[in-house]
């Protein structure tokens, strides 16, 4: 069996999740769907279902590694705090289970698909169908986007396994200097 991969894609009332096969050189996916918790009143319930419905895949498919979304700054600082809670609950869930995550922000898991970390979810949706064997049913958009997260970490793989020995890796660990952040980041930093 080759290598898998569980890519997520977390929300606190929808989690995408998809576990991405590689085998020599052709790709599916085993499983790509979503965690729906629209209907759970508590937020804490919510985190609880992700952290035990993650372990339940983890313990059923056995991937190798797993990749999951950061939440990137939004209008609304309520909805980014517990985006960043049900983030965390997925890490919880992957770590008890003693596996490696790694954290790849949206425009970057755009990028690896895409080219283009400004691409749609159409874009990357159809870039996806082009290069993953998928289900024969039509995908939620939150389980596509889990799948193309688990897509970023395959096509990072050679920059994260010379840091596996952390444990929770993210993907601007690289070692690199400040200036070449600046240079690299120009909308990040403030002009003075």
């Amino acid at each position: 069996m080759g290598k898998k991969i569980l890519g997520i894609d977390p929300g606190s009332r929808t989690t995408g999740y998809a576990i991405l096969v590689e085998e020599n050189t052709s790709y599916s996916a085993e499983v790509c769907d979503v965690l729906r918790m629209e209907k759970m009143d508590e937020h804490t319930g919510r985190l609880q279902e992700i952290f035990d419905e993650i372990t339940r895949l983890i313990n059923k498919h056995k991937p190798d590694e797993c990749a999951i979304e950061t939440p990137v700054y939004g209008v609304d600082p309520l909805a980014m705090l517990k985006l960043g809670r049900a983030q965390a609950a997925a890490i919880l869930a992957i770590t008890n289970q003693g596996l490696p995550v790694a954290e790849y922000y949206p425009k970057a898991v755009k990028k690896a698909i895409t080219g283009n970390g400004n691409s749609s979810k159409q874009q990357v949706a159809f870039m996806l169908e082009k290069l993953i064997k998928l289900p024969e049913k039509k995908l939620p958009a939150d389980a596509t986007d889990a799948l193309a997260v688990a897509w970023c970490h395959l096509t990072q793989s050679g920059v994260q396994s010379n840091q596996k020995s952390t444990g929770r890796l993210h993907q601007n660990n690289r070692k690199s200097s400040w200036a070449k952040f600046v240079e690299e980041n120009p909308e990040r930093t403030k002009k003075h």
